[in-house]
């Protein structure tokens, strides 16, 4: 998906820029333009100004988008996926870890949930970064409860995995 997205605005860096940002927020274009996130529509400048672009560029990557149908499909379903509970973790009582593996290898999250559930420990949300859009993309696993360190070595031997963060 993303490499079609990149293709679409390689010539208009601008563009780019502001495609990726809805995409990593999960940010819609509505079939009027306008850009939502759910049923919130978002300012149009505010989203350039945060972004370092014009707000005609803003208007004209979600014109861009709307007139080719592949992006139209894509850029038209994206719902955000939630409040992210790392930075929060503390304060609920909740363990954060962070993997670090290659990305084309199958069952990271398998391996690491079974090495958490075997620990009697429920998993409260897990996130993982897009390859894509992330050069050194991670793998987010917010805990009920603290895990114990024994728990680094095990993820370590699932193969792929190179770095185990626990907070």
């Amino acid at each position: 998906m993303w490499n079609k997205i990149a293709k679409h605005f390689e010539e208009y860096p601008g563009r780019l820029k502001v495609a990726r940002a809805l995409v990593e927020l999960g940010l819609r274009i509505g079939l009027d333009g306008k850009i939502y996130c759910g049923s919130i529509e978002m300012d149009e400048a505010k989203i350039a100004r945060a972004l370092g672009v014009d707000r005609r560029t803003v208007k004209a990557t979600a014109k861009s988008i709307l007139e080719d149908q592949f992006l139209r499909e894509i850029f038209s379903k994206l719902k955000p996926s939630g409040a992210f509970l790392a930075d929060v973790a503390k304060l609920l009582g909740y363990s954060v870890i962070e993997i670090y593996a290659d990305s084309r290898m199958k069952g990271i999250l398998a391996g690491a949930a079974q090495a958490i559930a075997k620990r009697g420990i429920s998993i409260r949300q897990a996130v993982a970064d897009d390859p894509d859009l992330h050069p050194e993309p991670k793998l987010t696993i917010i805990t009920e409860k603290p895990v114990p360190g024994d728990i680094i070595p095990e993820l370590l031997r699932i193969e792929g995995i190179n770095k185990v963060v626990v907070y």
